[in-house]
């Protein structure tokens, strides 16, 4: 069957043109604004890639068109498929009807964390020697690729997105996946762009939940009001706890400040186990997205044991604190980081375990819940962590950043122009200096413009 994929470069889409490859099908797609890492996995898997949207990309004429959530009525593609009778059908109802059915499902939802936590299950299972497949939004180091079937009776790791299914499911993605084992991580507000306040998407936090069979589990971080909610609203599955609370099921201790090295706890009915981790990340935060994955994979019958000793060889994914480079004792570090949340935690982790030198952040508000503003009155507090920060704004953004600049608690400046900004850098930029730069986007392609600048300045 030849597949065409509308939205093939994004992360998920990507990662389902993979999957379909490895199935044995015809895979094409179309995008705009092409960037690595999931141009890269596509040019590599052979997958045929059109730049730009046009009724020109649905020839020769596909079986399938998989449209992805980013495209909408009036684009020119979408338009021609639907003009032309096309058999159509979204991604994760793809996935649902073609991937998943008869395999143990996980699913990792949050509003943070399920790219690394959803690696970190994969890679869990397969140390184990489980040979899972996965789907997940980024590209885990130890593995190099974003999707895999894997042995067709092992389990699949999905990411598991509340962001709407496509134009014609308004749905959260995640409620096609109907796992056996879901990981509900944290819950805040986000995606502005498709949900009026924190309460919608906790009614589809609640599908997911309704979804879970009996025989399953629900795996809660604790301390999180919103998740909750969810939960009173209805539970029939098992719930078990995750966290630092002494009441937990599992429960965390920190023996470094910088989350490098903690214990693991596992208060069962049965037995008390526990287990050092000593690992390569930092942060409280992936200590706990490493804590909600040793709890899925002992649903898989990994011991937690087994499961710490694991982790020590696990590696980031890609676009996670990722260290892209190092020019005269200066590390260029790339990070998803997105929300306040997201990026107050990234430089506290980063902070902890900078021992050394001083730590510049880069942000670019692109995702669409900042181009909205929504969430705007968090940011300057969220750079407190790091010496520095430097901002700049993208197209789209409608809403002044100079507030942002006035309010910020550490030295802050604004930059328009990604040249002026790469620049400013340098001259900042002393030697063991970490500077960390985050976006949900490709920015311009400023790490390699940014190490390119510190070699021709410190070379």
């Amino acid at each position: 069957m030849h597949l065409h994929i509308l939205g093939i470069c994004g992360t998920f889409m990507g990662s389902l043109a993979l999957l379909a490859r490895e199935l044995g099908h015809t895979v094409s797609g179309s995008d705009a604004g092409v960037y690595p890492p999931m141009s890269t996995q596509l040019e590599e898997a052979g997958i045929a890639l059109c730049e730009g949207y046009s009724p020109a990309n649905l020839e020769p004429r596909p079986d399938l068109v998989v449209i992805g959530n980013a495209l909408s009525r009036g684009n020119p593609e979408v338009e021609a498929v639907l003009d032309a009778g096309l058999p159509y059908v979204s991604g994760p109802q793809w996935l649902a009807e073609h991937v998943l059915p008869g395999r143990r499902v996980i699913a990792v939802a949050g509003t943070h964390g399920k790219t690394t936590t959803a690696s970190l299950v994969a890679w869990l299972l397969e140390s184990a020697g489980l040979a899972p497949g996965f789907l997940i939004g980024g590209v885990p180091r130890n593995f190099g690729v974003s999707a895999r079937l894997g042995a067709a009776d092992a389990p699949f790791v999905v990411e598991a997105d509340e962001y709407d299914t496509a134009f014609f499911d308004k749905r959260s993605k995640f409620v096609h996946y109907r796992p056996e084992i879901a990981v509900l991580g944290n819950l805040e507000f986000d995606h502005a762009d498709i949900f009026d306040d924190i309460a919608a998407i906790e009614r589809q936090f609640h599908h997911l939940v309704r979804t879970v069979p009996g025989r399953g589990v629900l795996l809660v971080g604790d301390g999180e009001p919103a998740l909750e909610r969810v939960l009173s609203m209805g539970v029939w599955s098992p719930v078990v706890r995750f966290g630092e609370a002494p009441s937990s099921a599992w429960r965390l201790e920190l023996e470094r400040d910088d989350a490098s090295r903690f214990r693991v706890i596992h208060q069962d009915a049965e037995a008390n186990e526990d287990a050092v981790v000593d690992w390569a990340l930092t942060g409280l935060y992936n200590a706990r997205n490493a804590q909600a994955a040793l709890a899925a994979a002992h649903a898989c019958g990994v011991s937690l044991a087994r499961g710490a000793a694991a982790l020590a060889r696990f590696e980031s994914p890609r676009r996670r604190q990722e260290v892209r480079g190092e020019v005269a004792n200066i590390q260029v570090i790339d990070d998803f980081a997105h929300h306040p949340t997201a990026i107050a935690a990234t430089l506290q982790g980063l902070r902890a375990a900078t021992a050394r030198g001083r730590l510049l952040a880069v942000i670019e508000p692109r995702s669409n819940t900042m181009r909205l503003g929504t969430l705007r009155d968090r940011l300057a507090a969220s750079v407190a962590d790091a010496d520095a920060a430097f901002w700049y704004r993208p197209q789209g953004l409608d809403w002044p950043l100079e507030p942002i600049i006035a309010e910020s608690p550490i030295p802050a400046r604004l930059e328009q122009d990604l040249e002026s900004l790469v620049s400013a850098l340098v001259a900042e930029a002393r030697p063991y200096d970490r500077i960390v730069v985050m976006s949900n986007g490709g920015f311009g392609g400023i790490h390699e413009k940014l190490l390119a600048a510190l070699e021709a300045a410190h070379g």
